[in-house]
């Protein structure tokens, strides 16, 4: 069983996938709010040209998406991809059409295990390109009740708080703002 936020399998050990060649296209914030994120993968997609154009100038919307496993293979769905103006006959395609994301035999076999065993979800957190592939990364999570984001909002707030405190200390500022007085006159 992994940890907490690590990767698994080949992908894992080529590298976490950040770095200087790696140009983020577009993120999902609101699923890191919806649902706590155990796991990611790296997973490539595949796409018609019309649609990595798109991808170039960040036309891709996340919010809604989700990705499906079924017969061995994931499915990306629910992922809007703006088509280019000028894409229209060959180069045209559906915004919304299942996407295959590529992954391998083992990597599938183990979420597909999981899914199904402790009841989660697979999400896409990030589109990016690495190098001139484009990637996925996915979020193998569980999702999370009303409360359960306010106390993750609190404990967010809370931890902001504290840390504006150090740094006002360390700059050697009073909890109103205004600078300490030493001991000495």
């Amino acid at each position: 069983m992994a940890k907490k936020g690590t990767k698994t399998g080949a992908r894992a050990a080529a590298g976490s996938g950040s770095g200087p060649d790696r140009k983020i296209v577009a993120t999902n914030r609101k699923a890191r709010h919806d649902y706590e994120i155990l796991e990611t993968v790296e997973a490539g997609i595949a796409l018609v040209g019309g649609e990595v154009k798109a991808l170039r100038d960040a036309k891709i919307q996340l919010k809604d998406g989700y990705a499906h496993i079924d017969r061995g293979e994931v499915t990306l769905l629910g992922v809007h991809n703006s088509p280019k103006v000028y894409a229209t006959g060959f180069g045209s395609y559906l915004p919304e059409r299942p996407r295959k994301l590529l992954l391998h035999r083992s990597e599938i076999d183990d979420l597909q295990r999981r899914i199904t065993l402790e009841h989660l979800t697979l999400i896409p957190l990030t589109v990016y390109f690495k190098g001139q592939v484009v990637k996925v990364e996915l979020g193998l999570a569980k999702g999370r009740k009303h409360h359960d984001k306010r106390d993750v909002l609190a404990e967010r707030d809370s931890r902001m708080e504290i840390e504006r405190a150090l740094g006002a200390r360390r700059k050697g500022m009073g909890a109103a703002g205004t600078p300490r007085r030493s001991g000495r006159r």
